[in-house]
This record gives C-alpha cells, sequence and structure tokens, in this order.
C-alpha cells in the first residue's frame, strides 16, 4: 500500500515557560492508503492531540506531517481549512451536529461549505443518510434522534466530501454497548466499502481489534506498533 499521511518528528506542546506542557514527543507514524489504525493507551497520553494534528485542526510546534508527500502545514490558515474541509473526515465521541437543523442539512454542511451546487449536495447526503441505515430520519433534528442515530449522521456528515482519510475520536466512548457495537460495524463496512484510511482512537478493546493494526501512546511517545 502507499502512503498516504506521514508524520515525522513531531512535537506539540502548549503554554510557555514554567507552565509549557510537552504534549507529544517526537512522534514518527505512517498510515498507508486503505489502512485501518486504532491509537490506544492511557487518558493523557496524547492520543486526541496527534490526531488533531494529523487532521490539521492544530499545528505543531516541530516536525512534519506530509498528506500525499506535501508537507500540509506548509499552507496558510485558509488554504489549510479548505483542504481539511476536502480530504480528511472526522467523528468524535460528541458528535457536534447542529442543533437547529435537519440530519439531511447537518450532512449537507461540509459541501456547501465547500461551494457546491445544492442540488448535488442533497442528493450526495441523501445516499449517505440511506447508507448508515437513516433514510427514514432525514428530517429529523438532531434531539430528535437517539445518540447512535446522532453518531450515524455524524458518519455521514464526515463522508459526504469522500476524503481519502477518517478520523474518529472515541466515537462509540458515549454510546451503550449494543449501541456501540453497531457504530463498529458500520466503520467497518464503510471502509471495507470504500477503501477509505481509518485512523481510531479509542479504549474500547473490541473495536480495536478489528482493526489492522495497533499503535500504542504512553506520555506522548509511540510505545509500540503493530
Amino acid at each position: 500500500m502507499s502512503s498516504l499521511l506521514e508524520v515525522k518528528n513531531l512535537f506539540k506542546s502548549y503554554g510557555t515557560g514554567e507552565a509549557r506542557v510537552e504534549v507529544l514527543k517526537g512522534i514518527d507514524l505512517t498510515v498507508a492508503a486503505g489502512d485501518t489504525i486504532a491509537l490506544v493507551g492511557p487518558s493523557g497520553a496524547g492520543k486526541s492531540t496527534l490526531l488533531h494534528v494529523m487532521g490539521t485542526i492544530d499545528r505543531p510546534t516541530s516536525g512534519d506531517v506530509l498528506f500525499d508527500g506535501e508537507k500540509i502545514f506548509n499552507l496558510a490558515d485558509q488554504p489549510l481549512a479548505a483542504f481539511r474541509n476536502r480530504s480528511i473526515g472526522f467523528v468524535f465521541q460528541f458528535h457536534h451536529l447542529l442543533p437547529e437543523f435537519s440530519a439531511l442539512e447537518n450532512v449537507m454542511m461540509p459541501l456547501l461549505i465547500g461551494g457546491e451546487k445544492r442540488s448535488r449536495c442533497e442528493g450526495r447526503a441523501l445516499k449517505l443518510l440511506k447508507d448508515v441505515g437513516l433514510s427514514h430520519r432525514v428530517t429529523h433534528r438532531p434531539g430528535e434522534l437517539s445518540g447512535g442515530e446522532q453518531q450515524r449522521v455524524a458518519i455521514a456528515r464526515a463522508l459526504v466530501r469522500e476524503p481519502k482519510l477518517l478520523l474518529a475520536d472515541e466515537p462509540t466512548g458515549n454510546l451503550d454497548m449494543k449501541t456501540s457495537e453497531e457504530v463498529h460495524a458500520l466503520l467497518y463496512e464503510i471502509q471495507r466499502n470504500t477503501g477509505i484510511s481509518l485512523v481510531i482512537v479509542t479504549h474500547n478493546e473490541q473495536l480495536a481489534a478489528g482493526m489492522a493494526r495497533t499503535v500504542r501512546m504512553v506520555d506522548g511517545k509511540v510505545v509500540e506498533a503493530a
């Protein structure tokens, strides 16, 4: 498999002087096209911070992140945001849906932000909501959906621009066991059907076991990668 994303000697700190906190301490990691990786480790190990830097939500203090061989943090903020919207999908523990909009409108949002025509946005969003089993809930707002349904909407939204990379931060951490298993199965199915690269931060051993690779972090460092 060819390399999609490369993290090279990545450091991330917050604060200055005596208040400075080193969160990432020289991370090296490669995500191949079609790869599936579980990021595991104790709370405070830096897993979510690494995911946010990989997804260009945060800039690193030093080091490089290459996407398709390009150093993406050479981009200014606006082009970087456009790249992120186009190339990377995100699913978080808390879905971050917009409460005043329907499921359909929430899924359409990244396309609308990207300047796509509304007709194309709607067709693509409807297909994805059908794919995640929510064709009967498209007009419902988040407050009218269960936790599992809200997370399915969030997954559809993350996929609507057909990104090459899907990053998920504890995507089942706020769900009951049965719903978690359903979301696991959905993520596996999506990955098999699309070939998307998938990186998940998780404490769920069952979810991690279903991934091709497990990367363990402790104290801001990768201590094991299989």
